[in-house]
């Protein structure tokens, strides 16, 4: 194991010496979604130093970037004579770099200020008849990249290299959460997008995962799964019905024109038929697919609630980062002998300085991990309060 931890300024100057003592490490990565690390380590003053707002920790594991990105909770400090007779510890909680691109909201007319924006109309910032992957990158390009207001840009932030994946759609959306907006035009393509540093800038870029059922297997026999959860149960929904047209409670010609696609996954063949009204007022056609987006992204949340919990080990043939990573489909092999085909959706590396590390991958859905279906109710009321919010 060799894991170094070196603090950074927002423009990716290393601050210090590389942080020492550290005594538990964790770190989990997570599909199109923020990370979340945390390390504890003795409260030593060349240490506290560093651990100040604003600035970042990278996570080095085998010489190359693991987790990258800003610190949350700089310090969280604890002192207890009757244990610790020293400087007391320190916990250090940081995310990587797209818990930056989370923070921001898709500006209606992202070259003006937000004290700029049109006052007479609930304009949209629509993106019309283009690839997946355009309009992501387009979104954060002019929200928070280098194409941004200077006041919005993030440090360092550039956009990657074009991956070409992703087909034709479009999108509109006003004062949405940033990452909301790039998940809908990422969801019925099943695209990923990611920071990384390389170098001195913060790469933001998308991609299309990667079938790996056949080369990334995990079982007993292979020596590569230390344990395994699984529990299936019933779709919350198997056909989204979308309905979108005019605002009701606007004036338009024709009046109160409705528009509707129904997106079904096929589940209900397994199971039974349960139906979900999915609202998206102010889409007057599917022509660029924004319908269909909206029921595909819905069926992500109501498919059947398959979740799988494995812990797994690094072996010299299968390594998470370098054989398969978030996003890629994977075979999980039970004792039972069922092979189960699902997503990556989890990475979480583990490490104690005696023990080594463990890496616990989360394959399909996180439920019962990392996401609880609380979360995920509460998520869920968001995103339709922001429609109705941003009519």
């Amino acid at each position: 194991m060799s894991i170094q931890l070196l603090v950074t300024d927002r423009n990716l100057n290393v601050l210090g010496d590389p942080l020492a003592g550290w005594t538990q490490l964790s770190c989990e990565r997570n599909f199109n979604a923020p990370a979340s690390g945390s390390v504890t380590l003795p409260a030593y003053p060349d240490a506290m130093e560093l651990l100040q707002p604003g600035h970042r920790l990278v996570l080095i594991r085998d010489k190359e970037i693991w987790c990258a990105g800003p610190m949350e909770q700089p310090q969280d400090y604890t002192w207890d004579l009757a244990q610790d007779a020293g400087p007391g510890t320190v916990t250090v909680s940081w995310s990587d770099d797209l818990a930056r691109v989370a923070g921001y909201l898709t500006y209606p007319e992202p070259a003006k200020a937000f004290t700029a924006q049109e006052t007479i109309t609930n304009r949209v910032r629509q993106i019309s008849s283009t690839n997946a992957e355009t309009i992501i990158r387009t979104l954060v390009n002019e929200n928070c990249g280098p194409g941004a207001l200077a006041a919005r840009r993030i440090e360092r932030l550039a956009l990657d290299a074009v991956a070409g994946v992703g087909t034709a759609r479009s999108i509109s959306t006003r004062f949405e959460p940033l990452l909301d907006a790039c998940r809908t035009a990422a969801a019925t393509d099943g695209l990923g997008f990611r920071t990384r540093q390389v170098g001195d800038q913060i790469l933001f870029g998308v991609y299309a995962p990667a079938d790996r059922t056949k080369t990334a297997r995990f079982s007993q026999g292979l020596g590569n799964l230390r344990k395994l959860a699984f529990t299936l149960a019933a779709p919350t929904g198997t056909n989204e019905l979308v309905q979108g047209g005019n605002d009701p409670s606007q004036e338009a010609t024709p009046p109160n024109l409705r528009v509707f696609v129904e997106v079904a996954s096929g589940a209900a063949a397994d199971w039974y038929r349960v139906e979900r009204l999915v609202e998206k007022s102010g889409i007057t056609d599917d022509t660029g697919g924004e319908l269909t987006q909206a029921g595909t992204l819905a069926l992500g949340d109501d498919g059947p609630q398959a979740s799988i919990s494995t812990e797994t080990v690094d072996t010299e043939d299968l390594r998470a980062g370098r054989d398969y990573g978030l996003g890629d489909r994977v075979t999980v092999v039970l004792p039972t002998g069922l092979e189960l085909v699902d997503t990556v959706r989890t990475i979480r590396l583990e490490a104690t300085p005696d023990g080594g590390e463990v890496v616990t991958s989360v394959i399909g859905s996180s439920d019962k991990t990392t996401t609880t279906a609380t979360v995920r109710t509460v998520r869920d009321l968001a995103r339709r309060l922001g429609r109705l919010e941003t009519r």
